[in-house]
């Protein structure tokens, strides 16, 4: 690794193929999110429908049920009416009958028992009647609290159907809102990298071993590194200087709410290297990348702030074989990017 990192590239051309790859995977990253919160907005909707229907379901038994049980209260009092009817009909012959009977005292001792006989079984009728008609009264109050139960029924259908509805507008108005405060947060993240990107354009002015590539600023790690070793050297330090001074100010400027990292990737070329401190591509990018990191926490850049990633061999900018494709490979880049 020491030799595949000893050799300086020529400066190639610029590929803006990771740049858009990074811009695509943002723009579906923000897509998947609001799908996301698409997809929550329906499920809460689904379960507050499917709470409605339930009860809607339940009213519509209950209501059947009290529908049944008037329909069987009608069918109990109009036999409750012919039986009425017919023990009027019945007093009204028996009380003819008695009259017939006086008038037939004075036939014979035996018509008195008779007319007692038929006496008690009058009484008895009419005591019938009677209970009856209390039979009849009962009926009659069951089925006016039987109406005023369906009455608080359907009041308590209409409320739902409210409820429901005003549910569904809020949850409207909510995911309208949050849509709105996303895109502003996107707007307001995106000019402020555009500022930061312009003021780090100004401070690296035209180096030709300093490119932007896409939405990254790309720094040969000969510029930080020995070839091997992951300890800054000494003429790298003014450059982090006025990355940490650029990345300050911006911290000062964004709003707390907003979330923001600085990325620090670490990469290498495909040559392996198989050290003790070293035994991977991995673990050489991780510890570069971990170096700058520390380098910009120690001169005041919040660490929350930072983030350090090693890429080994696997993101390469030129896919060649050759001294300066890899040379190319072997990079420090950073990108301002969200949380």
């Amino acid at each position: 690794m020491g030799l595949a990192e000893g050799g300086r590239g020529r400066r190639a051309g610029l590929n803006y193929w990771p740049g858009f790859v990074d811009a695509l995977s943002t723009l579906l990253l923000v897509i998947i999110f609001l799908l996301s919160f698409f997809v929550l907005s329906q499920f809460f909707i689904a379960q507050e429908l499917t709470g409605r229907d339930a009860v809607l379901e339940r009213l519509n038994r209950q209501i059947s049920d009290l529908t049944d049980l008037l329909a069987l209260e009608r069918s109990n009092r109009r036999g409750l009416e012919e039986t009425l009817n017919g023990l009027r009909s019945t007093l009204a012959q028996s009380e003819a009958d008695q009259a017939r009977l006086r008038g037939q005292i004075d036939a014979g001792s035996g018509a008195a028992g008779r007319i007692a006989e038929l006496g008690a079984q009058v009484e008895t009728e009419r005591q019938n009647a009677l209970r009856a008609g209390q039979q009849i009264d009962l009926l009659n109050q069951q089925i006016t609290a039987l109406r005023r139960q369906l009455a608080a029924l359907e009041q308590a259908l209409d409320a739902s159907e409210s409820r429901d509805r005003e549910s569904q507008a809020r949850i409207a108005d909510l995911g309208s809102r949050l849509n709105v405060a996303l895109a502003q947060r996107v707007q307001e993240l995106a000019r402020y990298r555009s500022d930061f990107f312009g003021r780090l354009r100004q401070i690296l002015g035209n180096r030709p071993d300093v490119r932007i590539v896409g939405d990254r600023f790309v720094f040969q790690s000969e510029l930080f590194f020995n070839a091997g070793q992951s300890i800054l050297k000494p003429e790298a330090t003014p450059e982090l200087d006025r990355i940490a001074s650029a990345l300050l100010d911006l911290d000062r400027q964004i709003p707390a709410d907003i979330p923001w990292v600085m990325r620090v990737d670490g990469h290498t070329d495909v040559r392996p290297i198989a050290t003790f401190q070293f035994p991977s591509n991995w673990a050489l990018s991780s510890s570069r990348a971990i170096a700058v990191v520390q380098y910009l926490v120690s001169r005041g850049v919040p660490p929350q702030r930072l983030v350090a990633a090693g890429f080994g061999e696997f993101q390469p900018l030129d896919t060649g074989t050759t001294d300066e494709a890899f040379a190319r490979n072997r990079r420090i880049e950073l990108k301002l990017t969200e949380r």
